[in-house]
């Protein structure tokens, strides 16, 4: 029609692109904002009272008149946090090891675990997947052990296995194993039939056919189920380690609260989460990498 202006080719895309990055910004100045507030009124909250009352000769030998346990304030967790990421790889002895090497024990033994789990989980849900006989013949045991806490299988792995590392790795294996297994056989089951017929068409073999066009349709899902099972085993190796003791950053919390440093225990508790953190990141950018439109 005359007079109707076109638009350029690709105009749309970096309107779009342009609208996502000024969202992007205005977020991040909006999460600033809110840390900030959040550190100030925690900051505010927990300063320690002014003496009213001259200090009696016991409690200047204790050290000063207020004795009442409180939350540290952010600057003290910020001034410990600077101290062990200065050196977060030393080791003074069993109980005094530093940041870095307490999350390298835990890091292994959850991806130690993981992939056990993935190698078992991925084949077997690629079978329940793609056999309705072994998925009614399997889900009853599925649906029994899925339910149980990963935690109430430490005392057994303990016994049987008699070691502690690799009862902690057996426990993430537990908890890993479910989330990738059922994922795997939905997004096997929802391949399109299309696909399949036309490799049969081609006369491809089972196996060619789950390598070549099953594995990569239902690998979007299969990678959302190992992201759901990496951040439950992160959860689950924390209570481990706060059971049977040695290393790992639970253990770590469990020593430093036994020790009465809550300073310590905050900052830990960071570090457990910025870890999880980049864990979940990895597997969501591998997720992004597989998936594809129809």
């Amino acid at each position: 029609m005359p007079g109707r202006a076109q638009r350029p080719p690709g105009s749309e895309e970096q309107q779009g692109a342009r609208m996502l990055q000024s969202l992007n910004t205005r977020a991040a100045l909006v999460s600033i904002g809110l840390l900030a507030l959040l550190l100030g009124i925690w900051e505010f909250a927990n300063q320690p009272p002014e003496a009213t009352e001259a200090l009696t000769e016991y409690e200047r030998l204790m050290g000063g008149a207020d004795q009442e346990a409180r939350v540290p304030p952010p600057s003290d967790v910020i001034g410990l946090a600077v101290e062990e990421l200065s050196n977060p790889f030393y080791d003074a002895g069993p109980n005094d090891k530093g940041i870095g090497i307490q999350l390298g024990y835990s890091i292994y033994r959850v991806l130690t675990g993981f992939s056990l789990a993935a190698l078992i989980a991925i084949p077997v849900g690629f079978l329940i997947g793609m056999s309705p006989l072994m998925y009614k013949a399997l889900n009853p045991f599925i649906q029994v052990l899925r339910p149980i806490s990963p935690l109430a299988w430490m005392p057994l792995a303990l016994f049987i296995i008699k070691d502690s590392e690799a009862s902690s790795i057996f426990v993430i294996f537990i908890c890993s194993i479910w989330p990738m297994l059922i994922n795997t056989a939905f997004g096997v089951a929802g391949v399109r039939n299309d696909w399949i017929n036309v490799a049969r068409t081609h006369e491809l073999s089972p196996l060619r056919t789950a390598a070549t066009v099953i594995l990569p349709a239902a690998a979007p899902t299969i990678l959302t189920g190992m992201r759901i099972s990496i951040g439950i085993a992160w959860l689950v190796i924390v209570a481990a380690e706060m059971l049977v003791g040695g290393t790992g950053i639970g253990y770590y919390v469990w020593n430093e609260w036994n020790n009465l440093d809550l300073t310590s225990v905050i900052f830990s508790i960071l570090m457990i989460g910025v870890v999880g953190m980049i864990l979940d990141l990895a597997l969501s950018a591998a997720t992004r990498l597989v998936q594809y439109e129809e």
